[in-house]
């Protein structure tokens, strides 16, 4: 994984030397892709309490991926680049996030032995900073004096923004049902706590062109959370006596360890909120022209001063 995010942003980075401003946005083709759909699919990583790698863990690290625990993202979004540099998307994702002890090597928290998995809906606000890019057009074949050439268009950009999350954590039960968690209260809570949290997503991405109208790309996201109950552990364990009813006829769902562990004893860590990647494939529409053929000649006749706006 270490080579892979070096070889990632070492690849950035020499991109970004090259000719940035010879290349950057010529012949305003940034202006003809100003506004766009996105629909994407990837994998999503639970950071939390439960599951991880081997050892302690490591809050905010992907050194406590847990990859048999990798879920799944749909994405559809509303892309508008306003700048050549920046541009703003309104997205919503559907996907799940899921954890389990059982597959940890960390000795204690297969002891301990929780699980869950949480279908996920989020709405996303972000900004983007293009910060290297190579985009031209290719000259047209019936324009007189002018030579074929391909058309470029890659881009290479960091975001970050802001959103809301639903979440609902469930655990299966002894007769092999999955149950809702949150409703137990399995830590002794007075109240459940709230399905739905603020997030910050912040991240990298690359695009390039793969038609007139079409681009594809990946991107890399961290997703910060104000929760620390998207896994349903955060605190200590509650005495039974104190747990609600329904939750006394769930007891596994607070408890399964084959370890009983006695009210008060450390069941999450509450200094540290939960969080989760993403992995996504995106593929983007043009939406801003209909004729791309009668764009690239305005743009062709202009740089060769035949053309009046």
């Amino acid at each position: 994984m270490k080579k892979v995010t070096f070889f990632f942003f070492f690849s950035l980075f020499l991109f970004s030397l090259r000719g940035q401003h010879a290349n950057f946005n010529s012949q305003r083709n940034w202006s003809l892709h100003k506004k766009e759909l996105q629909i994407g699919v990837g994998a999503t990583q639970f950071n939390g309490d439960l599951g991880g790698a081997e050892g302690i863990g490591r809050d905010y690290s992907l050194k406590d991926i847990n990859w048999p625990s990798t879920g799944v993202a749909f994405w559809l979004g509303y892309r508008q680049r306003f700048h050549p540099y920046f541009a703003t998307t309104t997205s919503l994702c559907v996907f799940n996030l899921k954890g389990a002890d059982s597959l940890s090597a960390n000795v204690n928290r297969n002891a301990r032995n929780l699980h869950f998995r949480s279908l996920g809906v989020e709405i996303q606000q972000r900004i983007e900073w293009i910060f290297a890019a190579n985009e031209k057009f290719g000259s047209t074949y019936n324009l007189p004096g002018n030579y074929s050439k391909k058309n470029r268009s890659q881009q290479y950009y960091v975001f970050g923004g802001i959103g809301l999350c639903y979440f609902n954590p469930r655990a299966m039960d002894a007769d092999g049902n999955w149950t809702s968690l949150r409703k137990l209260r399995t830590e002794g809570q007075s109240k459940a706590y709230s399905p739905v949290t603020l997030t910050m997503p912040a991240g990298i991405g690359f695009r390039m062109g793969i038609s007139r109208m079409w681009r594809v790309g990946i991107e890399l996201a961290y997703v910060k959370t104000f929760t620390d109950y998207m896994d349903d552990v955060s605190t200590v364990y509650a005495d039974p006596i104190n747990l609600s009813t329904e939750a006394q006829q769930f007891a596994n769902m607070a408890d399964p360890g084959d370890v009983t562990f006695a009210p008060g004893q450390q069941r999450g860590d509450s200094d540290q909120k939960d969080a989760y990647y993403h992995m996504n494939v995106v593929f983007t529409r043009n939406l801003t022209y209909k004729d791309y053929g009668k764009q690239r000649k305005k743009l062709n006749l202009k740089s060769m001063g035949r053309y009046k706006v």
